[in-house]
This record gives structure tokens, sequence and C-alpha cells, in this order.
């Protein structure tokens, strides 16, 4: 159960890198999804900046739903989530670099809690970017300078949103 701060949930592949499915922020359950306890993870939860987690095994959650006959929202709450990371992978194949950006950054930014000194800020490398987009370094590195120019991000080595409005603009309106 996370209480702050924001990760980002990347799948496990054979042998390739891991992909990025999801990002969650406060509020948010995160943990491994199975049938079989013993079996191997499919996912990592990976926390993007500081985070407070409470952890409770699926046993005791289970029996809490029960008390509080709250298992049916729980189900939609985890449709609601697993449908959030088709978004994802939908982007990867159709969307331009500018759009996956754009749309990353809303994301991270809109996570961000109340609280956090700086909403605004990204706090990613664009290395970790560039992999979670599947795009090459150089794309993102190139990506960014373009909405420095614009003004839609600050100047400097850190990255900070200025213009969500425009951000929001790019990331449903951009060609390929």
């Amino acid at each position: 159960m996370l209480t702050s701060g924001r990760v980002r949930v990347m799948a496990r592949q054979n042998d390739r890198p891991d992909l990025l499915v999801a990002l969650r922020g406060s509020g948010d359950l995160v943990g491994e999804l199975t049938a079989d306890p013993t079996g191997v993870r499919t996912a990592s939860v990976v926390a993007i900046d500081h985070c407070t987690a409470g952890r409770l095994p699926f046993p005791a959650f289970r029996r809490i739903l029960a008390a509080h006959d709250r298992q049916e929202a729980f189900t939609d709450y985890m449709v609601s989530k697993l449908s959030q990371t088709v978004p994802f992978h939908v982007q990867l194949a159709q969307f331009s670099p500018t759009q996956r950006l754009a749309r990353l950054l809303l994301e991270i930014v809109a996570l961000a809690d109340p609280g956090t000194a700086d909403p605004s800020r990204v706090p990613l490398p664009q290395e970790t970017i560039a992999h979670a987009l599947h795009l090459s370094r150089s794309t993102v590195a190139k990506e960014i300078a373009a909405l420095r120019v614009e003004g839609v991000l600050a100047p400097g080595p850190r990255l900070r949103v200025l213009d969500r409005r425009q951000l929001a603009i790019l990331a449903v309106d951009h060609p390929l």
C-alpha cells in the first residue's frame, strides 16, 4: 500500500530489458498478483522518488476485505489498474517519440504527492526514460531539448515541466 511517493512497475521479460507497464502513486496498491505465491515474480516495483508504503500479507488483506464486504470494490480497483497498463503498450506502437515522452512526463507529474517540494520535477534520468519508452537515449535527449526550446520544460540539468497545458497538447496531437 503506497502511502506516499511514486513508483514504476516493470514487467519481467526473458532475455530482454524489463518493460514499463505502469506508474503508480499515493493510495495505490502494488505487489505481485499470482495464483501461486511460490512462483516467479512477473514484475518489479521500482521507486521513482522517496516512498512510504505499508505491507500486508494477502491472507490478512483478504480477511479485511471480507470483514468489510469490499471484495467487489477490490476487484473493480484491480480491473481498473490492470486496464491502465494497456496504454503503455499502445503508445509504444502507435505514438511518436514526442507523444510518448509527453504522456510519460504528464503522468509522472500528475502522480506527485500534494506535499512534494517540486511536483513539476521529473525525478528520472534520461536513460531510464529512454528505456521505459523503448527509445534511444539520443532520441530522448533530442526531444527534451526541443521541449526546452518550446518552453514546455525548464532549462538545466533536471527535468521540470513548466507548461502542462502545452505538454498535454503534444501528448495528443503530434504527427509521426
